[in-house]
């Protein structure tokens, strides 16, 4: 296994449109890359700005003239040792900041977005008829240019509409409707059930890669039941249907769940899905089984901080030792990642997890 060392020490590795630039790595003096769920991974890199330039005798900004960083060059940057380095973003700069401050070195800071930012910055009215999310998925990856990979079961819809939303924005309301993840890898477009999404696996020890977590289990958000409700106006009959506990205990092979500890320790605590009103039974189950995912998954959430881990990603698996039997084990889902560099730490990753049971990890 890499040790804290190696990956403390490796400093990123930048090409700008395919082509390794090793001054980027000499003038880095911060790197944050970020991504959760929700899709849209992000890329924040400052850079000293003041020095020696080719061609020229006498000092100056080096970055300031477009040469290297302008809007819209591909940007991808690797992490980790040389024999173990992952690709941890690709995206384009869309944003070029110069920090000037007295009695320090200036800084050029650049902000840069994956593919998904096509997306963000497409707005529209439109409507879909007689398709189900993932449907929409698959045409909205393939209206940008995307390769989809969609795996996500849900209902099909009499109608959906668009309405004065970006394309990101409206396909992250869909995901949510069915408890789907977005996301994009390199030109792919993927919009998967949690089931679906492949992950690394990870083993975090506390006092060696594990530097720091805190880690809650929470009922205030827990229920024994969820029901979702509405109207068929063919059958001319009202809607009523629920999501019980065994909706998350289908997902985990061990430990208790929040619905079962919330029973046992307050009894029935029912819940309703009301900002959506589905029009078929259909829609009605799958909207509150969703929801019923979303708190229970939830049951145990995770923050931390590692020694720097370049294979974990939104999606990883992982299980952690010496943290205490109620937290012990595996089953943690990774929610977020911010992957950090900098001259004083080297490189740390931050993160955010989730685990459906407290005690035995699944």
């Amino acid at each position: 296994m890499p040790t804290d060392s190696q990956y403390g020490s490796q400093a990123p590795v930048f090409k700008i449109d395919g082509e390794v630039k090793g001054e980027l790595a000499r003038d880095l003096t911060l790197l944050e890359v970020e991504e959760t769920t929700a899709g849209l991974k992000t890329l924040r890199a400052c850079f000293g700005n003041w020095g020696p330039r080719p061609g020229s005798a006498d000092p100056g900004f080096r970055y300031l003239d477009g040469q290297i960083l302008d809007f819209g060059k591909t940007l991808e940057v690797s992490l980790g040792p040389l024999s173990a380095a992952r690709v941890v973003f690709k995206g384009k700069l869309s944003a070029l900041e110069a920090e000037l401050g007295e009695g320090s070195e200036p800084q050029m800071i650049v902000l840069a977005e994956d593919r998904l930012m096509d997306l963000r910055m497409t707005r529209r009215f439109r409507s879909y008829e007689n398709q189900s999310d993932a449907d929409i998925a698959q045409a909205l990856a393939s209206e940008h240019g995307l390769t989809p990979a969609v795996d996500a079961p849900g209902p099909t819809y009499k109608i959906v509409q668009q309405w004065n939303q970006s394309d990101l924005a409206f396909l992250r309301e869909r995901a949510g409707m069915i408890q789907a993840e977005v996301w994009v890898d390199d030109t792919t477009l993927s919009f998967k059930a949690r089931g679906s999404r492949t992950g690394t696996e990870l083993t975090l020890v506390q006092g060696a890669a594990l530097l720091s977590a805190s880690i809650r289990a929470d009922l205030a958000h827990q229920r024994t039941k969820v029901h979702a409700s509405g109207y068929d106006a063919d059958a001319r009959d009202v809607i009523d249907e629920e999501a019980g506990g065994d909706a998350v205990s289908a997902e985990v092979s061990g430990g208790r769940t929040g619905p079962d500890v919330l029973q046992n320790a307050f009894g029935d605590r029912v819940s309703y899905r009301t900002r959506q009103v589905p029009l078929t039974s259909e829609e009605a189950t799958a909207f509150a089984k969703a929801e019923m995912l979303r708190r229970a998954r939830a049951f145990v959430t995770l923050s931390g901080v590692a020694t720097g881990q370049p294979d974990m990603i939104v999606g990883s698996k992982l299980s952690l030792e010496r943290v205490g039997p109620p937290f012990e084990g595996g089953g943690y889902y990774v929610t977020r990642v911010l992957h950090r560099y900098d001259l004083s730490t080297g490189f740390r990753s931050h993160f955010d997890a989730e685990r459906a049971t407290l005690g035995a990890g699944t």
